[in-house]
């Protein structure tokens, strides 16, 4: 199977690429079809090259591209390797798919000097990297404990809706979640016993795979039943009881994201919701947070902590 466009997306969220001048605070398609015209398809062969011998790559830059947008704006901070910054916070210690970025840049630098289904979408490029990358502001990330009210918050101060967070979190189709960010709904989450939102028929599978005193890292599918397929069966396991995130669940439970999620799975009395085309929509959206300019930002070839 081909891999989805969608990581071809990330990718070159994330990379920097030598430009012309500076960006003005926003992003369009074909931003370097006269600087570096093979660009897409350098990023996109490495991608795909990367992809075939490890699928779990496409949710780790999925995963990468909005740890990154959600801490000072999409400027690729999150990619700084060093002491002290936003790639050693806890936050972002499961994230995946480094050496995908750093083989891409390699071969974009050397061009141009100076199994899963999916979407796609034309990709606005421009961005440059953004020159603080600190470990503390990671906390501004949102938490799988967050209410629903808190997660519209945090993702307000962004200039997205409600919809736009059900739709992303939607990107947990094709994700994992390691043991240690759910298992405390397993077992002692109220009066001793597991969250009462599980369906009770998915708990024993959950505590088979997370049993308590086990692998804390072990990796759990996010879409149970269907992890590699780009669709709306996420959205199906929470109307279930079957999300495995705290978070995602209560996407369900909430009425504010219910409709929502309703809307996605085609329900009768509300108005359905194509996923494919929304996710790329949220996904254009939340790619132009911060877009940095000028002297606040640079070109940068080498991912190691500013001094």
């Amino acid at each position: 199977m081909e891999p989805s466009y969608i990581f071809l997306t990330m990718a070159v969220t994330l990379l920097s690429m030598p430009a012309t001048g500076f960006g003005q605070g926003t992003t369009r398609v074909g931003f370097y079809s006269k600087t570096c015209p093979r660009a897409e398809s350098i990023v996109k062969s490495t991608v795909e090259s990367h992809f075939r011998s490890n699928p779990a790559i496409a949710p780790g830059l999925l995963r990468m591209h909005f740890h990154d947008c959600f801490v000072n704006g999409c400027d690729g901070s999150v990619l700084i390797d060093g002491p002290n910054t936003e790639r050693k916070a806890v936050q972002n210690s499961l994230l995946r798919g480094f050496e995908v970025i750093d083989d891409a840049k390699a071969k974009l630098e050397a061009a141009c000097p100076g199994v899963t289904k999916g979407i796609n979408w034309k990709v606005p490029t421009g961005r440059r990297d953004g020159r603080v990358s600190l470990q503390s502001d990671a906390a501004k990330l949102p938490r799988f404990t967050d209410s629903i009210e808190s997660q519209k918050q945090q993702f307000a101060r962004f200039g997205l809706n409600t919809q736009d967070l059900v739709t992303l979190v939607g990107g947990h189709t094709i994700g994992t979640a390691a043991c240690l960010v759910f298992n405390y709904r397993l077992n002692n989450f109220t009066n001793g016993g597991p969250d009462p939102t599980i369906n009770p028929s998915f708990l024993p599978q959950l505590q088979s795979l997370c049993p308590q005193n086990g692998n804390n890292f072990r990796r759990v599918d996010l879409d149970t039943g269907s992890a590699n397929k780009f669709d709306t069966s996420f959205f199906t396991n929470l109307k279930n009881g079957r999300g495995v995130l705290e978070s995602d669940q209560k996407l369900w439970t909430d009425v504010s994201t219910r409709t929502f999620v309703q809307q996605f799975l085609g329900e009768k009395g509300v108005r359905k919701l194509n996923f494919g085309k929304e996710f790329a929509k949220s996904m254009a959206k939340m790619s132009n947070i911060g877009v940095k300019t000028g002297s606040n930002s640079e070109i940068r070839r080498v991912c190691s902590a500013i001094n």
